[in-house]
């Protein structure tokens, strides 16, 4: 017979961290060892995915993934983990290292629960830990969206009439959604006693980026509500809706790329509709596109901002949406054209371009936008208008000055076209 003592069980483990070398981060190994003891391990990337199969993985309450610059070109793999923990119910803590905003806010769109910088700020991850530990306790499942809820509470025979302004870009990259969602934001927030009920309306259903601009995710819910607008009432819209930081109300594109006649005049109207009845100001992102239903949302807006560039490609587009819209008999009235990274106070020679750009045009440039530069790029990849991101920016105060205005207006009992 052996004598041999039998041996006490090992604890299971209760959190892993997931890297490619944990040893680049000597300061994770400590914070891990001081929140934990011995109850956590260590796995490599691809380790990670066998180990999830396995029945020591049920015991994990979360991982820490562990990640720098180097390891973003397997931001695939690093998707497939998160999937796969999420799948598990194990939470997931973005431990990151000098990794692009872009890709960031890519793993947490997978579904990540948590985000701390590395070197780790002290205290950052037991905080960190304790919040997700919570959550796994409460149900409550990590969006990875920071502002996200569900839609409101839509009161039935509401009939606000709000206002509408579309935003449509008269080429690429000229700001219609930066506009859209900023002003849609400004709005939202320009009263801390009274502020209005805002809805901002992504409706190009191809590459609409309002959801990215808010941190938002997309779901099927607004696919299925389009497919249908006759069966649409109040409930079904709220549903399609997603609130932004318990002030704005968000309908965000689809989850896939869909084409632009998936929709009809009449199916927008409706959407329009709905969304004035219930809401004080609604922002509308145009696709770049003149489509069918275009006439729809001009028809209905107050003020219709077109953004352009002061370049050649945006003159041109400039008169061929003037002259499609003339040949259709549609209210050019409405349109208020907007310079994005208009000159400086100071630039005297540019003030002489927009000038002679607008006479050429035969328009008037009644908005003029400075350039926001990098912090314009940099709140959109965070997720949060530049009003929470970049206060001070002098592209927010411009709009910021556009939306009192436009308020100002509607106080007022002025109609704003």
């Amino acid at each position: 017979m052996s004598s041999a003592m039998p041996q006490p069980e090992t604890a299971p483990l209760v959190a892993c961290t997931v890297s490619r070398d944990v040893q680049n981060f000597d300061l994770l190994i400590e914070d891990m060892e001081t929140a934990l003891g011995e109850g956590w391990g260590d796995l490599g990337f691809e380790d990670a995915l066998a180990f999830f199969e396995q029945p020591d993985a049920e015991a994990l309450q979360f991982i820490a993934l562990a990640l720098d610059e180097t390891d973003e070109q397997k931001l695939d793999l690093m998707g497939e983990i998160i999937t796969n923990a999420k799948a598990k119910d194990i939470r997931v803590i973005l431990i990151a290292e000098d990794v692009t905003p872009g890709s960031l806010h890519q793993l947490l769109r997978q579904g990540a629960d948590e985000f701390v910088p590395y070197p780790l700020p002290d205290g950052e991850l037991q905080q960190a830990i304790d919040r997700v530990r919570s959550a796994r306790a409460t149900g409550v499942s990590g969006s990875g969206a920071t502002g996200a809820q569900s839609g409101p509470q839509l009161r039935a025979g509401e009939d606000k009439q709000g206002a509408v302004f579309a935003c449509h870009g008269i080429a690429g990259g000229t700001g219609s959604t930066t506009l859209a969602v900023n002003l849609a934001w400004e709005l939202a927030s320009i009263s801390k006693t009274d502020a209005p009920k805002v809805c901002l309306l992504d409706l190009d259903l191809q590459f609409g980026s309002a959801s990215t601009s808010l941190d938002l995710p997309r779901r099927e819910a607004v696919f299925e509500m389009l497919s249908d607008t006759e069966s649409m009432d109040d409930e079904i819209f709220a549903q399609s809706l997603l609130t932004f930081e318990e002030k704005l109300e968000v309908l965000t594109a689809p989850t896939d790329m869909l084409p632009l006649d998936l929709v009809s005049s009449e199916d927008i109207e409706r959407v329009v509709d709905m969304a004035r009845a219930h809401f004080d100001y609604v922002v509308v992102d145009m696709p770049s596109t003149i489509v069918q239903w275009t006439e729809s949302v001009l028809t209905a807006s107050h003020i219709y901002f077109v953004t352009m560039d002061m370049d050649m490609r945006s003159a041109q587009n400039t008169l061929r949406f003037k002259r499609a819209l003339q040949s259709e008999q549609l209210p050019i009235e409405k349109l208020r054209y907007v310079l994005n990274r208009g000159p400086k106070f100071t630039d005297m020679n540019g003030k002489t371009r927009v000038k002679k750009l607008a006479e050429s045009l035969d328009i008037a440039i009644e908005v003029q936008l400075p350039d926001g530069n990098k912090q314009v790029t940099e709140s959109a990849d965070h997720g949060v208008p530049l009003g929470l991101g970049a206060a001070k920016n002098p592209l927010r105060k411009e709009i910021a000055k556009l939306a009192e205005s436009i308020h100002l207006l509607s106080s007022d009992g002025v109609q704003a076209a």
